[in-house]
C-alpha cells in the first residue's frame, strides 16, 4: 500500500472568494487520489508481494575497484596484454615488476603490474583468453626458501591446485641471495610449478643474487628477456621515445589537516586514531620505554631498545621479528629541497595516468613533499640504473647526461662504472646531484622514481614470558664514512638513536610483529645448541629468558647451550652479567665466548664449536636442535661446515653421508638459521 501524504500551507489572511473555486477543484483531486486507492488496494494488492530487495553496501577505499580481484577483466577493459605480478617483502621485486611493466610499452604492448595478495589467482588460465598475453613473475624468497608475505597465498595455490593453464605464457625473475642455503627457492618453484600446469615458458628463469649485484642481475636478464619476447610474439622494438612517467602530479590548495598523510602507511589519520589489528599497513605507536648502550667501550654503538605494547593487543613469541617504520634524517630532506629549489611543504598528490591500475599513488596522497621524503621514499640507498637513465634527461651539461647514461648502460664498461661510482661509493641521491651540479629533475618526477622507504626486521630478543607487555630490539648502529669521506648513516638505527624516553615523554615507534618459524622446540626437555656472535644473540636471549620462566615453574628444561661471539670482552660482551646470572641458576648450561681482537690470531665461534665438538655430537645424537642467528655470509656457512666435519668425524660416516644427516636436521626443523647479509 502506498500513502500520499499532501501537507497544504496556507496563510493566516483571510481566504477571499477566489479561493472558493479553487477549493472545490482540490475537493475533486483528493477524491480522485481515494478513488485509485481504492483500485489498487482491490485488484493489485492480491498479486504476491515481492519482498524489498536489499542491497549490501561495501564501503571502499576511494583507490580500490570493486573488481580488483579479477585481474583478466581488468586487463580486457584496459586493453593490456602484460601483467607483472610480484612477491615482494622489501620492495626490490616490486620495484622491478614496475620496470618490466613499463618496458612493454616499448614493443607496442601494454604492462601492468599486480600484487598477488590482491589479485584471485584462479582466474590465471583466463589470460589465455587474452591475444598474446603473458604473464611476468618477479618474485624474492624470504628467509628459508619461504615465500614472501603477500605471495604466501598464491604459493598455496600453487602447491594445492592443480590448473590447466595451458595457453597461458610466462616468465620468472627471481631474487635470492647466495648466502642462503635454499639460494631463490620461490622463483625457481614459480618457474618449475607453471610449467608442471601447462603454461609456456618464454625465457629461461632470471636469478638474482642480492649478496653481489642484483641490479646487473636484472638489467642483464632483461637484456635478453625482450628480444626473446619479441621473437615469440612476433613484434619489434617500436623504437619510439615512450613516455616513462606513470603518474602525474596534481597540486592541492587549502586542503584540510586532517585529510593529508603525515607518514602513515596506510589508512589516513591512523597514527591520530590508533585501532587494532596492527600490521604492515596500520603500525602500532609503541612508546620507547628503555634506550640504553650496551657497549662498554670502542668506538661503536649498540642499543637496547625496549617497547612498550601495552593495550595495543599485540602478542609474541621468541624467535619473531618486530618490524620498524624508520624515518629519514630531515637535514638530508632539507638539503634535497634546497639543492632542488622547491617548497617541501607544497601539498601534492601523484595520480597514476592509467585509470586501471591498481596502483593509483606511488605513496600515499595528498601529502607534502617533506613528508614524501621523511616517510614515504628511500632517498639514501644507491639508485638503480633506470633511475640514473630517467635522470639523464634532465642534465643540462651533455658531459653529465652523457656519464649517466653510460651508468644505465647493460655494457660491461656500464656496469663496471656503475659498480665503482655509485655502488662502492654508495652514492644516494643527494650525493649525485650534488657531483653533477647540471642535474635539474623535476621534484615530482624523482619522488616517483624513489623506490618506498622499507620498515627495518629486527630479531625480538626478549621472551613475553617475562616481559609479555613490551618488545626488546638489539641494534648496532651503523655510521661509517665511504672512499669519498661521506658519512653514511643507517636509517632506522639512527633514527632509534634519538628515540630517547626523556621527563617523562615517550616517543614513539610505528611497529607491527611479524611471526617467524624461528622457535624453540615444543618440549622443553629437548637440548638446544645457539649460535649467535654480537646481535646475532638478540633471538637467544629471547630463548634463555623463556627457558629461565619454564625452569622457575618447576618444569624440567634440557640442556641449553650458547656459542657467543663479540670483539673485546671490555667493549662489546652484550648482556654479559645477565648471561652469568642465567649460567648460575642454570638456566643457561653452558655458555662458550669467543673474544676475537684479545690475542694475535682471530678467534670466532667456529672455532669453540670445533673445540666443543664431543659436546655438540653428544646433544645432536640425544635430539637436540642447532639454531644460527647473525652473518650469514660467512658466519652462518662456516659453522654449517662445522657441523657437517663434526658429524663425519664423530659419526665415523663418509662425507657425504655426513651432509646428508645435516640436511636432514634442516628438514626436520632441527636445524633453524635466522641469518642477513
Amino acid at each position: 500500500m502506498v500513502l500520499v501524504t499532501i501537507t497544504l500551507e496556507a496563510s493566516t489572511e483571510a481566504v477571499t472568494e477566489a479561493s472558493e473555486p479553487l477549493l472545490g477543484m482540490l475537493d475533486i483531486a483528493i477524491l480522485g487520489v481515494i478513488a485509485m486507492g481504492l483500485v489498487y488496494w482491490f485488484f493489485l494488492r492480491g498479486k504476491k508481494e515481492e519482498p524489498p530487495t536489499i542491497k549490501k553496501l561495501t564501503v571502499l577505499p576511494s583507490t580500490v575497484r570493486a573488481d580488483d580481484t579479477n585481474f583478466v577483466n581488468k586487463m580486457k577493459h584496459g586493453g593490456k596484454n602484460v601483467i607483472v605480478f610480484y612477491g615482494s617483502q622489501t620492495g626490490t621485486a616490486e620495484e622491478f615488476a614496475g620496470r618490466l611493466s613499463k618496458d612493454a610499452s616499448r614493443y607496442g604492448m601494454k604492462g601492468i603490474t599486480a600484487d598477488p595478495e590482491e589479485c584471485d589467482m584462479e582466474e590465471l588460465p583466463q589470460l589465455a583468453e587474452i591475444e598474446n598475453s603473458l604473464a611476468i613473475f618477479c618474485m624474492a624468497t624470504y628467509g628459508e626458501g619461504d615465500p614472501t608475505d603477500n605471495a604466501q597465498e598464491f604459493y598455496d595455490w600453487l602447491q594445492n591446485g592443480d590448473a590447466d593453464l595451458s595457453g597461458v605464457r610466462y616468465a620468472v625473475f627471481s631474487l635470492g641471495n647466495k648466502t642462503y642455503e635454499h639460494y631463490n627457492a620461490m622463483g625457481k618453484y614459480v618457474d618449475k610449478r607453471l610449467e608442471e600446469l601447462g603454461a609456456t615458458r618464454i625465457y629461461e628463469v632470471g636469478l638474482g643474487d642480492d649478496d653481489a649485484n642484483i641490479e646487473e642481475d636484472f638489467v642483464t636478464w632483461r637484456e635478453k628477456f625482450w628480444p626473446a619476447v619479441c621473437e615469440h610474439f612476433g613484434v619489434e622494438a617500436t623504437g619510439e621515445d615512450v613516455n616513462m612517467r606513470q603518474f602525474a602530479v596534481e597540486i592541492h590548495e587549502d586542503t584540510p589537516k586532517e585529510k593529508i598523510f603525515s607518514g602513515e602507511p596506510a589508512r589516513l589519520g591512523s597514527f591520530r586514531n590508533q585501532k587494532p589489528p596492527y600490521d604492515s599497513k596500520n603500525p602500532f605507536l609503541a612508546p620507547v620505554i628503555v634506550n640504553r648502550e650496551l657497549h662498554k667501550g670502542g668506538d661503536r654503538s649498540c642499543m637496547h631498545i625496549e617497547l612498550d605494547i601495552t593495550g595495543s593487543r599485540i602478542r609474541y613469541e621468541a624467535g619473531d621479528h618486530v618490524a620498524v617504520f624508520p624515518t629519514n634524517d630531515p637535514q638530508l630532506v632539507e638539503a634535497l629541497g634546497t639543492r632542488l629549489g622547491v617548497d617541501l611543504d607544497q601539498v601534492m598528490s601523484l595520480n597514476n595516468v592509467d585509470e586501471e591500475a591498481s596502483k593509483k599513488h606511488p605513496f600515499p596522497c595528498p601529502t607534502t613533499y617533506r613528508t614524501a621524503l621523511l616517510h614515504y621514499l628511500d632517498i639514501v640507498s644507491p639508485p638503480r640504473t633506470h633511475i640514473l637513465k630517467e635522470l639523464s634527461d634532465y642534465a643540462e651539461d651533455p658531459k653529465d647526461k652523457e656519464f649517466l647514461q653510460k651508468l644505465a648502460c647493460a655494457s660491461e664498461e656500464g656496469k663496471n662504472l656503475y659498480i665503482e661510482w655509485v655502488a662502492k661509493d654508495h652514492r644516494d641521491i643527494l650525493t649525485v646531484l650534488t657531483d653533477l651540479p647540471s642535474l635539474k629533475p623535476p621534484i615530482d618526477y624523482l619522488c616517483e622514481l624513489l623506490p618506498r622507504l622499507q620498515a627495518r626486521y629486527y630479531s625480538i630478543s626478549s621472551s613475553p614470558k617475562l616481559y609479555p607487555s613490551s618488545i626488546h630490539i638489539t641494534a648496532v648502529l651503523v655510521d661509517y664514512q665511504t672512499r669519498t669521506g661521506r658519512p653514511v648513516k643507517g636509517v632506522a638505527t639512527n633514527w632509534l638513536a634519538l628515540k630517547h624516553p626523556t621527563n617523562g615523554i615517550k616517543p614513539t615507534v610505528p611497529i607491527f610483529v611479524r611471526k617467524s618459524q624461528f622457535r624453540l622446540p615444543f618440549k622443553a626437555s629437548t637440548p638446544v645448541i645457539m649460535i649467535g656472535p654480537g646481535t646475532g644473540l638478540a633471538p637467544f636471549r629471547g630463548f634463555i629468558q623463556e627457558r629461565h620462566f619454564l625452569k622457575k615453574e618447576g618444569k624440567e628444561i634440557g640442556p641449553t647451550v650458547l656459542f657467543f661471539g663479540c670483539r673485546k670482552k671490555a667493549e662489546d660482551y652484550l648482556y654479559e652479567e645477565e648471561l652469568q646470572s642465567y649460567c648460575m641458576d642454570g638456566s643457561l648450561s653452558h655458555l662458550h665466548v669467543a673474544f676475537s681482537r684479545e690475542q694475535q690470531h682471530k678467534i670466532y665461534v667456529q672455532h669453540l664449536i670445533k673445540q666443543q665438538k664431543e659436546e655438540i655430537w653428544e646433544l645432536l645424537e640425544a635430539g637436540g636442535h642447532i639454531y644460527v642467528c647473525g652473518d650469514a655470509r660467512n658466519m652462518a656457512k662456516d659453522v654449517h661446515s662445522c657441523m657437517t666435519d663434526i658429524v663425519e668425524e664423530l659419526g665415523k660416516i663418509p662425507r657425504s653421508q655426513a651432509e646428508d644427516y645435516v640436511k636432514k636436521l634442516h628438514t626436520k626443523g632441527r636445524y633453524s638459521a635466522d641469518v642477513w647479509s
